[in-house]
């Protein structure tokens, strides 16, 4: 029968909207259901173990993404137009909330999560910090395995990164150390693109106060105590993601590559369970093509079930990187947890295993704002749509101007607390990994990242950071319901530690801001840090009233040794009790990286994918 032209139009339109190269957005277009690797989750690490797996053409991957595609997503390319995918409602993050923060006047707070191909990748702050050489050498040293020390450690780091000259092409000399970089990786790494008049200043001061602040020439070289040039997730003025590198053309046209958007998993299955054999291999999900969960977490109302769950099977592994908040979920929806906790929500446990969803941890932040006396500020475009047009039209002229860079500034300090500092270390441990790894982090930024005065006016920020935390939380289900949210207590402040490391840390930042190289261009804190900064008793208020998290959770299934009864994975990253599944994201870190935690997260992805094919190559 002859089709008309009209028909044809509809067909062909109908298969571009499915399939986006291997990108497909409809179930029934999967070439089959069984695949030999199920990749739970496209974010960071998801899609670094897709791309590693198909550079064999015998293996065949499917990704299973619950959110939507990166594609054309303008605030994800764009890099300091970043804050639009965290708008309430936007169909780019979960949306999270945490539980009451007991020690932060609890107080809810809302966490985001990438939504989107890419994961937190597509719509986090681009920072690329490996932490320190402490930091990996505790891993190895906690495990029992040498393979996740620094050195070990440092060809995944290089095969992940891809040095690249910043938007503005300035001379970089003095700005990093070359020797510590690579050039022939996947994900482009670069120094800020833009130069904001008050970066001069951050670096004037480490020559005015080198002793409180000295320079630091590479916060990615080991030791990263000082203060440093930002090393960012940016490739010639846009974001460069694990969407936009990893599943780069012709990455994602290889014929052995999958990847399902809005494609939710519920849990992952073990057929031979009845039989006292876990082995899973099996994942369930759901896919409402009308679209619903592209912009809520809460996906199906409690009376309304999903429109039709799928299967789909893994004839090698499972892997699960859906993060810090979805691999303990996925875990625990099924049956994989403390036993005594399932049977309270009627899940039956298949792992009696108490691990799951403990052990988190997150660094918390304070971002504290000065009036100052320049209008080359954040504020330049954020409150003047003209500009803001004009920027834009650049940016997509040129890939130059303000938009290239991140908000969050263009340098920070990694500092330690001396025992001169805080007597905190005569009664408490240093949570801290080494001498050689910083306990908190000041971060400045370009311009205001909370509420704007109603005088209105010009800033910056210095966000301060306990990024060696002592807090612990944890991830647990509310419901039996799989595809409800899960509890989210990220534990701020409950260890007195991190709250007098905080408090020194804003200590340090105001002292910052006073050098001579700040003189008539900060004005003053802005109200609330203003008034905080009269006693110690008002600014303990202001720190628990003003807290948030710096969006670094890890810790939810972290690894552990072999033949230990604790932690969740081996230092295989394969699931204790069980086979068929590994886990590979940033929730396998049993301690929290003395940094942000995104070129960690690359790292340990692009060893779990080396762990997987020296299993089955």
């Amino acid at each position: 029968m002859n089709s008309s032209p009209r028909t044809v139009l509809l067909i062909l339109l109908a298969c571009f909207s499915a399939c986006l190269g291997t990108v497909y957005d409809n179930v029934t277009r999967l070439p089959g259901l069984t695949f030999d690797f199920v990749i739970l989750g496209g974010g960071t690490a998801g899609n670094v173990v897709a791309h590693r797996l198909t550079e064999n053409p015998a293996f065949s991957v499917l990704v299973l993404e619950a959110g939507v595609s990166n594609k054309d997503v303008l605030d994800s390319e764009v890099p300091a137009l970043g804050a639009g995918l965290l708008v309430p409602g936007a169909p780019y993050t979960w949306s999270y909330v945490t539980t009451p923060q007991t020690a932060a006047e609890n107080r809810v707070l809302r966490y985001p999560r990438g939504h989107l191909l890419g994961g937190t990748s597509s719509i986090n702050g681009m920072w690329y910090t490996r932490g320190s050489q402490d930091d990996f050498d505790r891993y190895a040293e906690v495990t029992g395995d040498p393979g996740w020390g620094w050195l070990a450690m440092q060809p995944y780091f290089r095969k992940n990164e891809k040095w690249t000259e910043p938007a503005d092409h300035h001379n970089t000399s003095g700005q990093f150390d070359p020797s510590v970089h690579s050039t022939t990786g996947i994900n482009s790494v670069s120094l800020p693109g833009f130069q904001w008049p008050m970066f001069s200043r951050v670096i004037k001061t480490t020559t005015e106060m080198p002793d409180d602040f000295p320079f630091m020439l590479d916060m990615n070289a080991g030791i990263p105590l000082g203060v440093g040039w930002a090393q960012s997730t940016i490739g010639h003025g846009a974001r460069s993601s694990s969407a936009v590198s990893y599943l780069a053309t012709p990455f994602i046209e290889r014929p052995n590559l999958h990847v399902l958007i809005n494609a939710q998993v519920s849990r992952v299955l073990s057929i031979n369970a009845s039989r006292g054999s876990i082995h899973f291999s099996q994942v369930e999900f759901s896919q409402d093509r009308r679209g619903k969960h592209s912009y809520h977490v809460y996906i199906f109302p409690s009376n309304q079930p999903p429109t039709e769950l799928f299967i789909v099977n893994a004839a090698k592994e499972i892997i699960i990187s859906a993060g810090s908040v979805g691999s303990p979920q996925i875990l625990l929806n099924s049956g994989v947890g403390d036993r005594t906790t399932l049977a309270s929500l009627g899940i039956p446990c298949l792992v009696d295993n108490p691990s799951v969803g403990q052990n988190l941890s997150e660094q918390p932040l304070v971002s504290n704002s000065w009036f100052v006396n320049s209008t080359q500020t954040f504020e330049s475009y954020t409150q003047n749509d003209t500009q803001l047009t004009l920027d834009l039209d650049r940016w997509n002229r040129t890939r130059q101007g303000p938009l290239v860079s991140t908000i969050v500034g263009g340098q920070a300090a990694f500092l330690r607390i001396s025992e001169e500092e805080s007597t905190i270390f005569q009664q408490h441990p240093d949570p801290a990994a080494g001498n050689n790894t910083p306990h908190i982090e000041l971060q400045n930024g370009i311009g205001l990242d909370t509420s704007v005065p109603a005088e209105g006016g010009n800033f910056i920020s210095l966000q301060t950071a306990v990024v060696s935390p002592a807090s612990r939380g944890s991830i647990a289900l509310n419901t039996s319901d799989p595809f409800q949210a899960p509890l989210i207590d990220l534990g701020l402040f409950v260890d007195d530690y991190d709250f007098f490391a905080m408090r020194i840390a804003i200590k340090k930042a105001v002292k910052f801001l006073s050098g001579n190289a700040w003189k008539g261009y900060v004005i003053r804190p802005i109200d609330d840090l203003a008034q905080a900064l009269i006693s110690d008793d008002a600014l303990d208020a202001y720190m628990r009233n003003t807290v948030i998290a710096a969006c670094h959770i890890v810790g939810s299934a972290a690894m552990s040794p072999e033949n230990a009864t604790w932690g969740v994975v081996n230092p295989d990253l394969l699931l204790k009790g069980a086979t068929g599944i590994r886990i590979i994201d940033a929730s396998v870190m049993p301690y929290i990286p003395s940094g942000h935690t995104q070129a960690p997260t690359y790292a340990i992805a692009e060893r779990g994918a080396d762990l997987i094919k020296q299993k089955w190559m």
